[in-house]
């Protein structure tokens, strides 16, 4: 599991003064980005991926007090062209935030359609289970 510790800046809250939902979002997609990169390596391979669907369930509201988020990501399963993440948000004490699980397509660069993991893909995502 990845983990990456994330201030809340005052920009993140909203009019009833906690971090906004769609903020929420953003925090679990750095995480994310970081643990596919650690699988992947920071040639670039990592940004061969599009988010294809993101499911939250939101447990209790971020507040500036709060200071900071850990956001975590891990791995949920290996499909033939996706992955699927479970990933959660935590204040610094370990209280739950949030739950998510997204679900990310390799994608060609070129041609922008579907393509199949490879099998170092595989490997090393395998390798962060």
């Amino acid at each position: 599991m990845h983990e990456k510790r994330i201030e809340i800046r005052w920009r993140d809250l909203d009019a009833y003064n906690h971090v906004n939902n769609a903020v929420y979002l953003t925090y679990l997609e750095e995480a994310r980005d970081e643990w596919l990169e650690r699988a992947l390596g920071s040639d670039g391979a990592a940004w061969g991926y599009v988010l294809a669907r993101v499911a939250i369930d939101f447990r209790r509201e971020l507040r500036q007090e709060d200071d900071e988020v850990v956001a975590s990501c891990s791995l949920a399963r290996l499909g033939t062209s996706s992955v699927t993440t479970r990933e959660e948000l935590r204040t610094s004490n370990g209280e739950l935030a949030a739950e998510a699980e997204a679900v990310l397509v390799a994608q060609d660069r070129e041609s922008r359609k579907t393509r199949r993991l490879s099998d170092g893909e595989r490997k090393a995502l395998e390798g962060l289970a």
